[in-house]
């Protein structure tokens, strides 16, 4: 079923990418392969969330998933149940920026949808969604720190969180220009920011969005700042199996939907720059590259 915000011109739009997908009739069923077919099989799709990758992908005050992310997902989802021809239960599974990649290749989950930078190393295990956000490293700190840029944090205590693109970035940093950063490695963000928080390292290096969704909903948000050049290029997708031609050609052939549609621009505007469900807002414009990539994959592949 669609949800009751997406227009009637992405459900026509939508019905088009699946009689694209997979012919129609009785044989369909037979025709099935990879997730697909373990989703018309079960009745259910492993989603992987994240619990505090604000505003992609994080817990509402009643635990549930919410976020830029998990709306995307959403309309894969959609997507796929009419491409298997039956209703299908979102079974929710947490992941860490650590377990994520295992979770997908293992069959644990098969969307991933939270921040996962898509980068050459990772495309060896998994397959990604066209780009829906573009991010970089950059790093918060307490107002009136002396770090204003990377080469400040020489011999400090930095963290990151385990398994991201963020942390292979601050140890690549520091070994070049022979910084000496202590990295203190967290299990998730929410655990990373706590440790500059409570005084235990002097600064957190991640995606210059996470570090501003943190900021905005903590209630000492005028205690932080974000700080320096980018220091990496991350563009995000939405993660599944490699190796699945069928999945592919509906994420791939329902992003340009959205796109077309207009629909990831609207999500963009809910979760950026409106205020999120628990008050606060990012506000944070799209970037040009960001609005480039989306005019792009808007137009259909001839």
């Amino acid at each position: 079923m669609l949800p009751s915000a997406f227009p009637s011109l992405f459900a026509a739009l939508l019905a088009v990418v699946v009689l694209a997908v997979l012919p129609a009739g009785p044989a369909q069923a037979q025709e099935l392969t990879g997730t697909l077919a373990k989703a018309r099989e079960s009745g259910t799709i492993a989603i992987g969330y994240r619990e505090s990758s604000v505003p992609f992908s994080y817990l509402n005050a009643r635990n549930e998933p919410i976020g830029y992310s998990i709306e995307l997902c959403r309309a894969l989802v959609t997507a796929i149940e009419d491409a298997v021809n039956r209703s299908l239960t979102i079974k929710w599974v947490p992941v860490t920026s650590d377990s994520r990649i295992d979770a997908v290749v293992s069959g644990k989950v098969d969307l991933e949808c939270g921040s996962t930078t898509n980068n050459l190393e990772r495309q060896k295990r998994v397959s990604f969604s066209p780009t829906m956000f573009v991010s970089g490293t950059k790093v918060l700190v307490k107002k009136g720190s002396p770090i204003k840029s990377f080469r400040d944090l020489a011999n400090r205590k930095v963290a990151v969180t385990a398994g991201t693109t963020n942390e292979k970035t601050l140890r690549e940093l520091s070994q070049k220009f022979k910084l000496n950063i202590d990295l203190q490695v967290a299990r998730d963000h929410a655990e990373s920011f706590g440790l500059v928080k409570s005084g235990q390292a002097d600064a957190f290096a991640t995606d210059d969005v996470l570090l501003y969704g943190l900021i905005a909903k903590d209630a000492a948000k005028a205690d932080y700042e974000v700080v320096g050049d980018f220091l990496s290029y991350d563009p995000y997708g939405i993660m599944y199996r490699k190796g699945d031609p069928q999945l592919n050609k509906v994420v791939v052939d329902t992003f340009q939907v959205l796109a077309e549609d207009g629909e990831i621009e609207r999500q963009y505007k809910r979760w950026f720059l409106r205020k999120l469900p628990s008050g606060e807002s990012i506000n944070l414009p799209m970037s040009a590259q960001l609005e480039t990539i989306i005019q792009t994959m808007s137009v259909k592949a001839e």
